[in-house]
């Protein structure tokens, strides 16, 4: 039996790391000739923009790769499923294609708007309602077409965003799975109740319910079309739902839940939006439940990869970002009742575990 396990166990990762390479070549092949056909960082007339600190491409590489090693530990620990056989399916690959072309297709749009700095473009479209989104929300992150408001924003988001991290996007996303895995293995899954505050296109979600196939998951964004595109993401387990809210003033009862997650959520908050968003999380959570944070590094963090991060609101509409970058999750989170338990680096993600205080 052990030479029988080995023999799978080597298959499997040379299965992983085809398919990861795959993925890698196909993302970054699109990042590549978004690249080139695009401006660039600098815009006409300004200077050139350099970096505080020297990027370091040998320690980017390593962390790009370390990435995938402790993907692929996950997956042998049986953390969750192998995510090969769902992905690449020769199916989904008109789908894949036609997202390429989309995505490839807006490259002039979001560079027309980067030269011109105009990240609030879509304040003037008639689905920017100042009465349900706030100002900060109404704006082209990414200088992306639509905001976070229209179908065709929420249809080619997830791919733009493998572009951008060279297929990595997914792996990140699954080390804040693994941590939830940890938290609810050994319980009845249909007793828990978790939140993933800020679902977006329900990516996360599908991940989350392909691991933990029975848990009690609410999903909540404050994009109608992100969340249609989530419900149909999760369409296959009919017990999840997805509401629609905001993030700092949440549709739900005190004590709710378990465990919440978000996924990118606090580097697109204004630094005065952040601490309510903490102190709603807190409100929901039961006591002893944890709140899972995946969010950029931050400076320090990976010295070797700062200077990668200074280019983020150089080169994308990142209106918080550099804010972000120094932020101190400690005073707020502390403040609401949390303790830190755990951090984990991967690639360009940082995810925390944070304990909400038994009650006394």
């Amino acid at each position: 039996m052990g030479l029988i396990d080995d023999a799978k166990k080597t298959a499997g990762r040379a299965r992983y790391t085809a398919a990861q390479g795959l993925r890698s070549a196909w993302y970054g092949g699109q990042y590549a000739l978004a690249r080139r056909r695009s401006a660039g960082f600098n815009r006409p007339g300004e200077p050139v923009f350099k970096p505080q600190n020297k990027p370091n491409l040998k320690a980017l590489r390593k962390a790009y790769f370390d990435l995938f090693r402790q993907d692929r530990a996950n997956i042998e620990a049986g953390l969750y499923p192998d995510p090969v056989r769902r992905e690449l399916r020769l199916r989904d690959f008109p789908k894949a294609v036609g997202r390429a072309q989309r995505f490839l297709s807006d490259v002039s749009e979001v560079d027309r708007r980067r030269l011109d700095r105009n990240g609030v473009e879509v304040r003037d479209a008639e689905m920017a309602d100042p009465e349900r989104f706030p100002a900060y929300y109404r704006q082209n992150f990414h200088y992306q077409t639509d905001g976070w408001l229209s179908d065709d924003s929420a249809d080619i988001y997830d791919h733009q965003v493998e572009a951008l991290f060279t297929g990595a996007a997914d792996a990140m996303r699954r080390l804040a799975l693994a941590e939830l895995v940890k938290q609810v293995r050994g319980t009845d899954q249909r007793k828990v109740q978790v939140l993933d505050l800020a679902c977006g296109t329900g990516r996360f979600m599908s991940q989350v319910m392909s691991a933990l196939p029975k848990l009690q998951l609410t999903g909540l964004d404050l994009s109608p079309p992100y969340a249609d595109a989530a419900r149909k993401n999760v369409r296959r387990w009919p017990h999840v739902e997805v509401a629609e809210g905001n993030a700092e003033a949440l549709p739900f009862a005190d004590q709710s839940f378990d465990h919440l997650i978000s996924i990118y959520l606090f580097h697109e908050l204004p630094p005065r939006v952040r601490p309510q968003v903490i102190a709603e999380a807190a409100r929901v959570l039961k006591p002893g439940g944890t709140f899972i944070i995946a969010d950029s590094l931050q400076f320090g963090d990976n010295e070797g990869v700062d200077g990668f991060l200074e280019y983020f609101p150089e080169g994308f509409h990142e209106p918080y970002y550099k804010g972000y970058l120094n932020w101190a999750f400690d005073p707020s989170m502390e403040a609401a009742g949390f303790t830190s338990e755990r951090v984990q680096l991967a690639f360009l993600t940082k995810v925390r575990v944070w304990r909400k205080t038994e009650a006394p």
